[in-house]
């Protein structure tokens, strides 16, 4: 089993979804039970201090909105952040040595290893046990490392290109893969 926590999966240009076409998902867990992800790039019209408070408007990443993190649970919200510090902590659950969720019921002074940004997504991307292998093995996703800022781009709807764009070889070509076939 090829384990993506921490990574990203990109859509291929193929994958026809409406849920997952064009989107970049980063990965917060994966294993026997299943997979869980954020999509990074579908901003909402939503303001942040519309659903949370001041505090948590002020260290939302630009733009300040809510994301559309997937179709799973959409009526509930995660807040994705970056720390300055390592590791878990009181309101801070590590996905990656500085990326995580955080506890939103706090305020981010509270969050262990004080937060330098954050998203927040309503709803998320989730897949079954053995649901994600298995699309892994029909080339629908790409899997590839994330970069710290990834999930705080001020450009989300550059994301998917800028992340194929930056892959060695023939899989940065993806970047130019044309929104239609019919139009190229």
């Amino acid at each position: 089993m090829v384990v993506v926590s921490g990574r990203l999966l990109v859509a291929a240009p193929t994958l026809a979804d409406p849920n997952f076409a064009r989107t970049v998902v980063l990965m917060l867990a994966h294993g026997e039970e299943g997979a869980l992800g954020l999509v990074l790039n579908r901003p909402s019209e939503i303001d942040v201090e519309v659903v949370l408070t001041d505090e948590w408007h002020e260290a939302a990443a630009a733009p300040p909105t809510v994301f559309f993190g997937g179709p799973v649970a959409t009526e509930s919200v995660i807040g994705l952040a970056r720390v300055h510090g390592l590791g878990d902590g009181i309101g801070f659950s590590a996905s990656t040595e500085t990326l995580g969720t955080v506890d939103l019921e706090l305020s981010p002074s509270a969050i262990a290893g004080g937060i330098e940004v954050v998203r927040i997504f309503a709803g998320h991307a989730g897949w079954g046990p053995g649901q994600l292998e298995g699309e892994l093995q029909v080339p629908g996703w790409i899997v590839v490392d994330a970069l710290d800022d990834d999930p705080f781009t001020d450009d989300p709807d550059g994301l998917w290109r800028r992340v194929l764009g930056r892959q060695p070889g023939r899989l940065g070509w993806l970047a130019n893969f044309p929104d239609s076939l019919q139009s190229n």
